[in-house]
């Protein structure tokens, strides 16, 4: 993929790169809102800005490809690809937009690194950042394809039908096409992205899974609201909690997501915590709906009972499936709750058959350790599927 002459330049400077990739992203961001304002305002999440997780995320990614290319010349990296594509699909990112990208990344690059950015060194890069820019517009041409769609027109007005407060800060909306279109298919565990207007004029965008299972003419996404500790509150929920009514119109994109059910003839071990269990609850529905005969395991950790979102489906949900068992984990449990599912999720106890496909939604912590745990058990890292919500910081990490 990477030319001989390019992979032995990035391979020498990889050290150095990545050594300033976290001051080239912050530098790159600046550059790139202060000529296009509209992009903070509009599309990028404000508060992963502040909080610089995307940043990280953007550093992580950038580090990992170019790895890639001089580690593994043979193969690509595409499931970072695919996770990515997935989520610029969702906000209708458009490939010029990758033109934008590359004037004030190279701009950041050159002015972190100064002299050390040599012709040379500058060809190298800009092959690598096309390569994978060119890698995911075509991916984003598919997905944009698949849902019948031009590139970037995704936003669809949808109505609220319906709101339910599932407890004291998680809500689910009932939704259906403003239009009279039909709804547009998706596969279950797959999200839509959800544009509000603030108070302020911005147009905040945050992805939502769906929470119901594929078939019907109505979405469901179940927002929880984001209570800033020591920080902000989340504005895109803080508003959909505090101001969206029945009745209320909002902007909704096509759906996407690569945390997809497949594998349906292998076992299924299906592990979320907290508001991760909203791709798991559309999983579980499809499941049901299709008559699974396969044995599947359901893991929850979260809070307390008060506080597990969708509880009662989760329940209901487990029970319509004929070879399934669930296993709920509280931090602060209700009295006569086993001692053994208190506190964390530890599936120590629970029976991890040979062949399981395991699909993981949460915190990145509960993430990190049920990989570990499902990793001792013998299940393959290949069949280890996961979501993040937010910007991937375990790639970045990684």
């Amino acid at each position: 993929m990477l030319s001989d002459r390019s992979t032995a330049t990035v391979r020498a400077t990889l050290p150095a790169v990545g050594a300033a990739i976290g001051d080239i992203a912050d530098l790159f961001y600046e550059k790139l809102f202060a000529a296009h304002p509209e992009l903070l305002r509009d599309l990028f999440n404000r508060g992963n800005q502040a909080s610089g997780d995307q940043r990280r995320a953007l550093a992580g990614s950038i580090a990992a490809f170019a790895t890639a290319l001089v580690e593994q010349p043979g193969t690509r990296p595409d499931v970072m690809l695919d996770r990515i594509a997935h989520k610029h699909a969702s906000l209708g990112v458009t490939p010029e937009q990758y033109e934008v990208v590359h004037t004030h990344l190279f701009a950041a690059i050159a002015d972190v690194l100064g002299d050390a950015v040599t012709p040379e060194v500058a060809a190298a890069w800009d092959e690598v950042y096309w390569l994978m820019a060119n890698a995911l517009i075509a991916i984003e041409e598919r997905l944009y394809a698949q849902q019948g769609v031009a590139a970037g027109d995704v936003w669809r007005e949808w109505e609220v039908a319906a709101r339910a407060e599932e407890t004291e800060d998680v809500a689910t909306f009932l939704l259906r096409p403003a239009e009279d279109t039909p709804a547009p298919a998706f596969r279950p565990g797959q999200y839509v992205s959800v544009q509000v207007e603030l108070a302020d004029g911005a147009r905040q965008v945050r992805q939502y899974s769906l929470s119901g299972a594929p078939g019907s003419g109505l979405r469901s996404i179940t927002v929880k609201r984001v209570r800033g500790q020591g920080s902000p509150d989340g504005e895109v929920s803080r508003h959909l909690h505090e101001h969206t009514r029945v009745g209320d119109v909002l902007r909704v994109s096509a759906p996407y997501g690569d945390l997809v059910l497949d594998h349906l003839d292998a076992p299924l071990l299906l592990a979320s915590a907290g508001i991760g269990c909203t791709p798991m609850l559309s999983m579980l529905e499809h499941l049901a709906q299709e008559g699974h005969q396969g044995p599947v395991t359901v893991v929850h950790g979260d809070r307390s009972p008060a506080g597990h979102a969708l509880r009662t489906d989760h329940i209901r949900l487990t029970e319509k499936l004929p070879d399934a068992e669930a296993h709920f984990w509280y931090e602060v449990p209700e009295a006569g709750h086993p001692a053994n599912r208190t506190g964390l999720v530890d599936l120590g106890g629970i029976t991890v058959r040979p062949g399981t496909h395991a699909y993981l939604c949460g915190p990145l912590p509960f993430m990190r350790a049920v990989r570990a745990q499902l990793l001792e058990a013998g299940v393959r890292p290949a069949d280890v599927h996961y979501e993040v919500f937010g910007p991937d910081l375990w790639l970045a990490a990684s």
